[in-house]
C-alpha cells in the first residue's frame, strides 16, 4: 500500500512540503480549513480595484534558496523577474533625495568600496561597524548590538530590518537580523537580486503547485479543518476533522503548517510564539510612469516600500499596529500623498479624486521577532514520530519571511523522509 502523507494547511509551508512528499512517491492528502490555498501568499480579485491583488506585497531575493528550489520543482521560477543586477532604487520623500544602492552581481560585497554604488554620505567604517549584529545571538537585542542611528542605519539598515523582523528594530532579535544580513549584503548582489512575482503570488507559488499535485494524484480538500489528534504509541494515531476521521497507518506522515494559534489549540501544550504584529498593504488602481523602478524604498514617510505593478501601485508597511484603527479612506489618502511624492507624479494627482484602491490590514502577520518571542518557537520534530511541523513561525533560523516559510516545509519532509 501507498505510504500517505498528510499535510495541515495550504499555505507555501505545507505546499512545500507537500511537494517534496509528492516527489518521493508519497500520496499526498492536503486539508486546508479555508476554501483556498495560499494562506498569506495569495492571490485574488478585488472588486474595489477591478484588479487581481496580492494579500500581501512580498519581495524574494535570488539568495533565497528555498523559493528559488521551490518554484523551479512547480515549473514557475521564471515567474519571479527581476533586473539582471542588484539595484535599489530609494527617495527620501522629505528632501526629495534620490539614489541608488548598486550591490552588482559578485559573491563578495566589494560594493561598499565604491562612494558611487553604497548609500550616498556613508563611508566604509559605517558598514563596518554593522559587524557585530553578525554573531550577535538570538537573545540579544539589536538595539544593544549596532547604533540604530545615522544615515547608514536610516537609509538603509532601518528599512530592510523593519520589513524583516516586521517590529522596530532595537526591539528586534540581534540574531534574527544577524541571519539576514549574512544572507543578503554580505553574500554580496549575487544573493539580493530583487525577485517579484508581477503576475500574483498564487501564479507562481501556489496554483502550479496544486496542478503539479493534482497531476501527482494528490488530493486537495479545501474547508477540512483539524479539530483535534488521538495519539497513541508516541504517535498520531487518528486524524478528526469534525464530521470525519482519518485513520493513520504505520508509515503515514502528517505535517502540521497551520498558524501557531490553530497549532497550539490543536496539541495542547505546544509552545508557539504569543505576540504577533501586524502589516499594512495598499493597492492602487494607477498605471504606474514609464521610468519607475519595480520596487522602491522610501524614506521619511508613512510609506516604505512602494512596488509598480501593471496598472497597479501597491505598498507595504511593516510594524502597523498603530494604523489598524485608522478610518480606511483617511489611511489611504495618507498613503497616496506619499506615493505621489516618491513617483513624482504631481500635488494635482496628490491632491485629486482617489484612484479605485484597496487597504490590506493583517493584524497578525507575522510573530514579533523579539528575543523573547523567538525563543518560544518550536522546532520541526515532536515528541510524535510521525508527526513534523512547519511554519515561518516555527524555528527557521530567520524571521517571518516567504524563505523561512519555505524552508520549514522542505525540512519537515526531509525529517518525514528520514522516518521511513
Amino acid at each position: 500500500m501507498a505510504k500517505n502523507a498528510h499535510i495541515i494547511g495550504a499555505g507555501v509551508s505545507g505546499l512545500s512540503a507537500a511537494v517534496r512528499l509528492a516527489n518521493a512517491g508519497f500520496q499526498v492528502h492536503v486539508h486546508e480549513a479555508t476554501h483556498q490555498a495560499g494562506g498569506r501568499c495569495r492571490s485574488y480579485y478585488d472588486g474595489a480595484t477591478d484588479l487581481v491583488i496580492d494579500n500581501g506585497n512580498h519581495l524574494v531575493l535570488s539568495g533565497n534558496s528555498h523559493v528559488r528550489a521551490y518554484a523551479r520543482s512547480i515549473g514557475s521560477e521564471a515567474g519571479l523577474v527581476g533586473p539582471d543586477s542588484a539595484q535599489f532604487s530609494f527617495v527620501d520623500i522629505k528632501s526629495d533625495k534620490r539614489w541608488m544602492l548598486d550591490l552588482g552581481n559578485g559573491r563578495l560585497p566589494l560594493w561598499v568600496f565604491d562612494k558611487k554604488r553604497r548609500v550616498p554620505d556613508t563611508g566604509i567604517g559605517d558598514y563596518l561597524a554593522l559587524s557585530p549584529v553578525i554573531w550577535a545571538g538570538t537573545d540579544a537585542l539589536v538595539g544593544d548590538t549596532i547604533t540604530c542611528e545615522g544615515t547608514l542605519y536610516d537609509r538603509l539598515v532601518q528599512p530592510l530590518l523593519l520589513a524583516a523582523l516586521n517590529v522596530d528594530p532595537p526591539k528586534g532579535s540581534a540574531g534574527l537580523a544577524g541571519a539576514i544580513v549574512k544572507e543578503t549584503l554580505l553574500a554580496g548582489g549575487q544573493a539580493c537580486r530583487p525577485l517579484i512575482a508581477r503576475e500574483g503570488l498564487s501564479s507562481v507559488l501556489i496554483d502550479p503547485a496544486l496542478k503539479l499535485l493534482r497531476e501527482k494524484g494528490a488530493r486537495i480538500n479545501f474547508g477540512h479543518e483539524l479539530r483535534q489528534v488521538v495519539m497513541a504509541g508516541g504517535k498520531i494515531s487518528t486524524l478528526e476533522f469534525g464530521d470525519d476521521a482519518i485513520t493513520i497507518g504505520p508509515d503515514d506522515v502528517i505535517v502540521l503548517a497551520v498558524p501557531p494559534r490553530a497549532a497550539s489549540s490543536i496539541l495542547q501544550g505546544l509552545k508557539t510564539p504569543a505576540k504577533f504584529r501586524a502589516i499594512v498593504n495598499a493597492h492602487f488602481r494607477y498605471d504606474p510612469p514609464a521610468d519607475m523602478p519595480p520596487m522602491m524604498g522610501v524614506i521619511g514617510g508613512l510609506v516604505e516600500w512602494l512596488f509598480a505593478f501593471p496598472q497597479r501601485l501597491s505598498v507595504t508597511i511593516s510594524d502597523a499596529d498603530r494604523l489598524v484603527n485608522t478610518p480606511r479612506e483617511e489611511l489611504a489618502r495618507a498613503i497616496w500623498r506619499d506615493i505621489c511624492k516618491a513617483a513624482n507624479l504631481g500635488n494635482d494627482v496628490a491632491e485629486g479624486p482617489l484612484p479605485p484602491w484597496q487597504i490590506v490590514r493583517e493584524r497578525r502577520a507575522t510573530f514579533e521577532a523579539t528575543p523573547e518571542q523567538n525563543a518560544m518557537r518550536p522546532g520541526t520534530v515532536t515528541e510524535w514520530k510521525n508527526l513534523f511541523l512547519a511554519g515561518d513561525w516555527t524555528d527557521t533560523g530567520l524571521p517571518a519571511t516567504i524563505e523561512g516559510s519555505i524552508r520549514s516545509g522542505d525540512r519537515a519532509a526531509d525529517f518525514a523522509l528520514k522516518m521511513q
